[in-house]
């Protein structure tokens, strides 16, 4: 039951910006803890990504679990490729994963450049 129109409009977004993080609500306005958890880790790295708010579209918010495979949001997206969610974001971040990886694919991180 997926929507091709959705899935563009997801590959686009994950085109158009090196980091992409599908989220419940905003970066300013979290709606859902986990979101929430996983804008502070971005936040505290220094990272600069776009948030797609999937609350306030039904197909979205059913396109993104399809397209990834993955049954929650939130769900974090670097240079084209799913990453995981909160849980994998957050260890990752701790094991200094994440870091290596934004090293990896040529993402600046505020706190990785000094």
């Amino acid at each position: 039951m997926s929507d091709p129109t959705v899935f563009t409009r997801i590959r686009q977004d994950i085109k158009d910006n090196d980091v992409v993080l599908y989220m419940k609500g905003t970066p300013v306005f979290p709606q859902c803890g986990f979101s929430a958890a996983v804008v502070q880790v971005l936040t505290t790295l220094g990272v600069k990504f776009k948030g797609v708010n999937v609350l306030t579209d039904p197909e979205l918010r059913d396109g993104i679990k399809q397209f990834a495979s993955w049954p929650t949001i939130p769900q974090l997206y670097v240079k084209g490729e799913f990453v995981g969610g909160c849980d994998i974001v957050r260890e990752m971040a701790e094991t200094g994963e994440l870091q290596g990886l934004l090293k990896d694919k040529g993402v600046q991180a505020a706190a990785a450049a000094e």
